[in-house]
């Protein structure tokens, strides 16, 4: 699975704050996902940031 932050990001820092784990957020303000794949563990809190983004710039597939 692998998580993935679009140019809508308005760095809200609510997928930071659901699964830090994956999302930080850039010098730039707005939000990134890590490179690698998103750990099994966490899987479920990466969905919920997704699913909670106001803006729907986050992907997790």
């Amino acid at each position: 699975m692998k998580a993935t932050v679009n140019e809508d990001c308005i760095g809200c820092g609510l997928c930071e704050g659901t699964c830090p784990d994956v999302f930080s957020i850039s010098d730039d303000g707005v939000a990134v996902a890590i490179e690698e794949d998103v750990p099994e563990e966490v899987e479920d809190s990466a969905q919920e940031a997704a699913d909670n983004c106001p803006v729907s710039a986050i992907t997790v597939e």
